[in-house]
């Protein structure tokens, strides 16, 4: 497979980024993968799951049920365990041969399993698997030294925030204001609210991890 949808069972934003996502749900080698009770989401779309992880502690027995029978792929883990349902999915993403990860719902009334969402994104194994979170109109993903581009529109919105002690090094091109070099220093906000001036915007950086969130312009 070349890549997979991941939904938790965080809160459902609709708008432009999860929508171009969800593109790919039409791809004919791609994963449908519920963490858990983010088996909701995937029936509320008319989507079918071809895999169902997680310790199943918020997941309706009758979806659980009906996944089953449907011939879904259900993987279940004790309450008591190391890894998140997210980490769960994403890991068996990757066995699968994935390079490509969506994450969707990742986001909720939870600031323990949103910060750990986002955080899960540096986990050594995602190195070189382009992994994104949705929501809304919103894209986040983590940048490495390697650089990363942002393609959209003129005028939207880029923010970089260190998640690390600090990125060094770092050039951009296509945004309002520039950096040329300079570091970003975990704990300060000089990279929230950037924005695009060009289509196509090119950060690269020398040290350090940076994650990437970029919100899209509504249609």
């Amino acid at each position: 497979m070349s890549e997979a949808l991941i939904f938790l069972n965080g809160d459902w934003q609709d708008g432009t980024a999860v929508r171009e996502a969800l593109k790919h749900a039409d791809s004919p080698n791609r994963l449908i993968i519920a963490a858990d009770g983010g088996l909701r989401h995937v029936y509320a779309l008319g989507l079918r799951p071809d895999l169902v992880i997680g310790d199943m502690d918020s997941v309706s027995p009758e979806q659980l049920a009906r996944a089953a029978a449907e011939g879904a792929n259900i993987q279940t883990f004790p309450t008591h365990k190391n890894e998140t349902d997210l980490e769960l999915a994403a890991l068996a993403a990757l066995a699968q041969g994935c390079k490509r990860l969506w994450l969707f719902a990742a986001i909720g009334d939870r600031l323990d399993q949103l910060l750990s969402n986002v955080q899960l994104l540096a986990l050594p194994q995602l190195a070189g698997v382009s992994t994104v979170i949705v929501s809304g109109a919103q894209r986040c993903w983590l940048a490495r030294p390697d650089g990363t581009d942002v393609h959209g529109q003129i005028g939207e919105t880029l923010s970089l925030i260190p998640l690390s002690a600090s990125a060094e090094g770092i050039h951009t091109e296509g945004l309002y204001y520039p950096l040329h070099g300079e570091a970003l220093h975990f704990g300060t906000t000089r990279g929230i609210s950037n924005v695009l001036t060009a289509p196509h915007a090119r950060i690269s950086f020398t040290k350090g991890l940076l994650l990437v969130i970029h919100t899209l312009s509504e249609a």
